[in-house]
């Protein structure tokens, strides 16, 4: 059997794979393109990715492919009707990044809302050194207990974040952007609610019809002056023009992304322009990323090809 890695650098040089050497042949690859990944996976019987794309061009020569295994819980990568044409199985992996995207959710949180940026700066630009007095109140912050947390996205990482932030005293509401996802033992409400109401409003939703672009300058203006919007779930959620103009004009307070339209950022980009730090924090697509989720993600990536080639298929 031959293993091809298409993009091993996304999953980072930090890992050991050796595991997958017992399974057969390892190839890999930094990165490639989709022209590149025609011939790398020409005679791959495993083909693993994170973003490359996945369709005629890049698998099209691949005459004895039998499994695609992506990287990542997204599979907007994957032409899934051309994997169903040739009988290629396809796996992703879920659930193995839920605690380090809620731990990152409320970092992001904490810097905005507790206006760590300054208070460090205040300290490293040595204003605090023989100052008049042992604290400094200029920047006031809030306790978190006893706001509301607004939820887009309840799956197992917004369950996650919403269980933790009851704990620390909120009032957690969700809205579901399909209108069919009930989760019982949490307050669903429409999302004019959910706008109108939240002090803390994240996103953990997948990207599609229902959510794309739905946190638009309509959305942004009827939030509160006072709250802070954090997107964790997917770039193309958030009109990214829509929020530049919000957070400039003082429609909303603070916002935290990791995740971006389009990544890396691009240079136009209009959050590109906003350089302060209290009212925006950008992450490079990180939430997902600790060292243990990669290494639980590897090792689900590992049995799933094992556990593909030991079964009768």
């Amino acid at each position: 059997m031959k293993i091809v890695f298409l993009d091993a650098k996304t999953v980072g040089d930090d890992l050991d794979l050796s595991g997958f050497d017992s399974l057969g042949e390892v190839v890999k690859y930094d990165f490639s393109t989709a022209a590149e990944a025609g011939e790398r996976t020409r005679d791959a019987d495993v083909v693993i990715v994170n973003k490359v794309e996945v369709n005629e061009t890049s698998i099209g020569k691949a005459d004895h492919l039998k499994l695609v295994c992506v990287t990542a819980t997204g599979t907007n990568n994957l032409d899934k009707e051309y994997l169903e044409k040739r009988g290629i199985a396809w796996r992703n992996a879920a659930g193995y990044s839920t605690e380090t995207v809620m731990q990152h959710t409320f970092a992001l949180l904490f810097y905005l809302m507790e206006k760590l940026r300054y208070y460090d700066d205040y300290v490293k630009t040595e204003r605090y050194v023989d100052d008049v007095m042992f604290t400094h109140f200029s920047n006031t912050f809030h306790e978190l207990s006893g706001k509301t947390w607004g939820i887009v996205g309840l799956g197992a990482i917004g369950r996650r974040v919403a269980d933790l932030a009851g704990l620390f005293g909120c009032h957690v509401i969700y809205y579901s952007a399909s209108g069919k996802n009930s989760q019982p033992g949490y307050e669903q409400v429409d999302f004019d609610m959910l706008l109108g109401t939240s002090d803390i409003l994240s996103v953990h939703a997948p990207l599609n019809e229902n959510t794309k672009g739905l946190m638009n300058a309509a959305a942004f203006a009827k939030m509160k002056p006072s709250a802070i919007f954090l997107n964790l779930g997917r770039g193309p959620i958030v009109d990214e023009q829509a929020l530049a103009d919000a957070l400039n004009a003082g429609v909303i307070a603070a916002a935290g992304l990791d995740v971006l339209s389009a990544e890396p950022m691009r240079s136009d980009n209009p959050l590109r322009e906003i350089k302060d730090s209290e009212r925006l924090i950008i992450t490079p697509h990180i939430a997902w990323a600790s060292l243990e989720a990669r290494i639980r993600l590897m090792k689900t990536v590992e049995d799933q090809v094992r556990g593909y080639f030991s079964s009768d298929v």
